[in-house]
């Protein structure tokens, strides 16, 4: 803890930095990804403040949309959308995830019941495959897709798309080399960026 202590009190040594910081935020994109501490956006794309409206779940899951019921999940991609202005919405998936790695093995999720019913919005499942990849690339790619597609039904997703006033992308981000694949919908495939 100690380290992260000392970059803080460093961090705000060069306040004229940041000092535009203050008029407002416009970031270009939403970056929809997982919870997971070995997946930072800025450090991926190499944004800097203000660059990314991040939003982090445990499995970069994108919940149902429900007006009833609204989401804080909900409620960020439609600040982003309609606020902000966002021009693109990124769902980054990435290799060797414990929620997508659980549902794959089928691990048993009793004693964390609010993991286990916020993984139900989640895409694979124990007949999935994949069990013996550590990575759990096949799945953690689909479910990047399944995720897309349930943010296509926002409705503030649908009708920028449909204007042509947004664009969506699914990434896949190895940890374990670094590197980052885009699905690419005319070939349905995950290729390099």
């Amino acid at each position: 803890m100690q380290p992260l202590i000392d970059n803080a009190r460093a961090f705000g040594r060069q306040p004229e930095e940041f000092a535009r910081l203050a008029a407002g935020q416009s970031p270009q994109v939403l970056f929809i990804t997982c919870s997971d501490s070995r997946v930072v956006p800025a450090l991926i794309t190499g944004a800097r403040p203000g660059q990314l409206f991040e939003l982090r779940t445990a499995g970069n899951i994108v919940p149902p949309y429900a007006s009833v019921h609204p989401t804080s999940e909900a409620a960020t991609i439609e600040y982003a959308v309609e606020i902000l202005g966002v021009q693109d919405v990124v769902v980054c998936g990435h290799s060797h995830c414990g929620a997508v790695g659980a549902l794959v093995r089928g691990d048993d999720l009793t004693g964390v019941p609010a993991v286990r019913d916020w993984l139900a919005h989640a895409a694979p499942t124990a007949t999935s495959g994949g069990a013996d990849d550590p990575a759990v690339a096949d799945a953690v790619q689909s479910h990047v897709l399944a995720q897309l597609l349930r943010l296509r039904s926002y409705p503030c997703i649908e009708q920028r798309l449909a204007s042509g006033q947004l664009r969506v992308h699914g990434w896949y981000y190895e940890v374990h080399t670094g590197s980052v694949q885009t699905h690419r919908a005319d070939t349905d495939a995950f290729v390099a960026l």
